[in-house]
């Protein structure tokens, strides 16, 4: 076997952890791969510890122990969710994007791969301190976002619909009230999909009074599981109460000034 270049081994190394966010990889599989020692591998996670630290480019998070080794974490500073959200918020705020009814078009942003990512990864960032066990998301729209954020912190998503099919098995089914619409709502969700005990990240693209959530919320209790985190892309101003508490969302919008005087205003919210 040739031996290989230290520039070589961390352009590997960075692919392979980059590839599978918060994945374990033992030093042994790096050393066997390259037919380097463990030290030399040690050394190579040092310097991409420094550099991706002082870069803001995630971190490379040692663990030690018998079953421990390296993994990639996603992180994003807050420079750049601000910058990014600005971005966003700009390129929402066009008069076009008005649908008839008072709704904001916004299909072609959580369906667009670099947009996904960028929200995946603040969302990532934002709940990484948590010991989760998926991301549940409630079909169709949240779904892009939902799977790129379990992608970024190496858990299954979990999408709950609106109806039963007949290859789900035994079901969980819920009625919930919509807190916007005041419509009565079924949630379903396969006795198969979730674990009992677990804890979970709600991912959703929009929240006006919160009534998904809390949904999603009780149909977690139906499982002795916890939603542990509650992400959103965009909130509105109105409800100001929501029926949930201790959620997060990347951006508000002001749908009074919708409706009054038909423009766009929709801030960052952090």
């Amino acid at each position: 076997m040739d031996k290989i270049q230290r520039n070589e081994r961390i352009s590997v190394i960075i692919k392979t952890l980059c590839d599978n966010p918060n994945k374990i990889f033992t030093l042994g599989y790096f050393s066997e791969m390259f037919g380097s020692a463990k030290s030399t591998i040690s050394e190579d996670l040092e310097l991409l510890q420094k550099t991706f630290s002082k870069n803001s480019m995630g971190n490379i998070c040692t663990i030690s122990g018998a079953s421990g080794g390296v993994k990639y974490v996603p992180f994003m500073g807050e420079k750049a969710i601000h910058e990014t959200l600005e971005e966003l918020a700009k390129e929402l705020s066009h008069p076009d994007r008005i649908l008839s009814g008072g709704f904001l078009y916004m299909l072609d942003i959580i369906y667009n791969p670099e947009w996904v990512n960028k929200m995946a990864m603040m969302f990532a960032t934002r709940f990484s301190g948590l010991e989760l066990d998926c991301v549940i998301t409630v079909e169709t729209k949240g779904i892009p976002i939902a799977f790129a954020t379990a992608q970024y912190l190496n858990v299954p998503l979990v999408i709950v619909r609106h109806y039963n099919e007949a290859t789900d098995g035994a079901s969980v089914n819920i009625n919930y009230a919509s807190g916007s619409a005041k419509k009565i709502q079924t949630m379903v969700l396969p006795m198969k999909s979730l674990k009992r005990n677990s804890k979970i990240l709600f991912i959703d693209d929009f929240m006006k009074a919160g009534g998904t959530s809390k949904g999603i919320i009780e149909l977690a209790n139906q499982f002795d599981s916890e939603v542990v985190g509650i992400g959103v892309v965009i909130e509105t101003s109105v409800p100001d109460k929501k029926l949930v508490e201790n959620y997060y969302s990347l951006m508000k919008l002001n749908t009074s000034k919708m409706q009054e005087n038909n423009s766009i205003d929709i801030k960052p919210n952090i």
